[in-house]
């Protein structure tokens, strides 16, 4: 046993329960296609691919889903990020900033742009999932370390049960994707998988038929 279980670290569950919610985080080309620099990891065209199967039993079953994408109008409304990609080519404009037609629909998602790492941080995403009724967030996208990590804590702040489903979550290497979702589990959220997610929305609908 490690020194954060014998401190009690991670020894509750979270669990699903009530309606839930999918926040899709920083699906942009950018992130997702090889043209681009930051674009093309293994593991997030893995979880690009898991979780549009997901998406694809969510919209079936009518679970809310809001997706968003990272872009500024210019370096001058930035923050100071360290990452010169994101400086040079994370704009409004820019082709990397669209969402990759893999997982999103355009008549379906709610899509929000968002200027900081967390999908939540000022903008319309919570307003959304409370008059959804939603009680839990499933968060996917990328990267893990970074955007997805803020997501869950700010998901957790505002009292969301929060889970991840790891094979919907990518990053740039393993290392730093394992060490932030084993931190993840320890304090804020669930770590599970998208076959959890998709066995739980349709016992949730077989429910209510």
């Amino acid at each position: 046993m490690d020194s954060y279980s014998k401190q009690s670290f991670g020894a509750l569950n979270v669990g699903m329960q009530g309606r839930v919610g999918i926040v899709v985080v920083d699906f942009q080309l950018a992130f997702t296609s090889k043209k681009f620099p930051l674009g093309g990891a293994p593991m997030t065209d893995k979880a690009v691919k898991a979780t549009a199967r997901l998406l694809k039993v969510a919209r079936r079953h009518d679970i809310p889903i809001a997706s968003c994408f990272t872009a500024y109008h210019s370096v001058r409304d930035m923050p100071h990020w360290k990452i010169a990609a994101v400086r040079e080519q994370f704009l409004i404009d820019h082709p990397g900033s669209r969402l990759d037609p893999r997982i999103y629909d355009p008549d379906y998602d709610v899509v929000v742009m968002k200027s900081a790492p967390s999908i939540f941080f000022q903008t319309r995403v919570v307003p959304f999932l409370v008059k959804q009724g939603v009680e839990t967030v499933v968060v996917t996208g990328c990267n893990t370390s970074g955007c997805i990590r803020a997501s869950v804590i700010d998901s957790f702040s505002w009292g969301f049960r929060t889970i991840v489903p790891e094979d919907c979550v990518g990053d740039v290497e393993e290392g730093p994707h394992k060490d932030n979702l084993r931190d993840m589990s320890r304090r804020y959220a669930d770590v599970t998988d998208s076959a959890s997610v998709i066995a739980y929305i349709k016992g949730q609908a077989a429910g209510k038929a």
